[in-house]
Formats: structure tokens, sequence, C-alpha cells
């Protein structure tokens, strides 16, 4: 499967190894085990920061919570709560109308 990817006519160099990582990516993504998901979709800043922030008080370190939102703000908002308190920020997926930020909890 990343023989393909990286040997598109389309893609050379560089460019096939960034595609060819993001591939192996989403597989570990999709594998990985989300112990809980939190939906503050239609919810404004501060709020899914706030909800994330309180969820992962009880989860185990190495857990990794999902938060739905679709507050434009939580894009910059989400990252720079995990810069600050050491989460892992593992993953940012748009979907249709919100995006998913997975966060693996640090000790």
């Amino acid at each position: 499967m990343f023989h393909i990817v990286a040997s598109s006519p389309r893609v050379t160099g560089a460019s096939a190894h960034i595609l060819v990582d993001k591939v192996k990516y989403r597989i570990y993504l999709r594998d990985m085990d989300v112990s809980d998901t939190i939906d503050a979709r239609g919810m404004l800043c501060p709020l899914p920061v706030l909800k994330l922030r309180k969820r992962l008080v009880p989860v185990a370190v190495g857990d990794v919570v999902a938060l739905l939102a679709d507050d434009p703000a939580a894009i910059v908002d989400v990252p720079h709560f995990c810069a600050e308190t050491g989460h892992e920020l593992i993953s940012v997926s748009e979907m249709d109308a919100h995006q998913e930020y997975r966060v693996r909890k640090s000790g």
C-alpha cells in the first residue's frame, strides 16, 4: 500500500515521503484506542478546552481523549492548551462540519 502512494507518477522526491508518512499516521490513528470522547460541537471558546481539561483529570496517563468541536477558536486553543499543560496533541482531523482533536494525557 505504501509503495503505491510513493510510486505515484504525480508525486516524487520529498513529497512522496510526506504522503507515505501521512498514510502511516492515518493507519496508526485508526487503530488507536480512544478512552473517551467529548462532544463540544456548538460550544464556543473557552468551553471546548475547559471540557477537555476537566475530562483529562480522571483518565490514566497515556490514555487518549477525542474532542469534537466546531468552534473556530479551538484550532488555536487546543494546541495551545496541550503545549501549556504538557499533554500530547496527537492529531487534528477535519470532519464534515467540525474537527476532531485527539489528545494523549501526559504525566
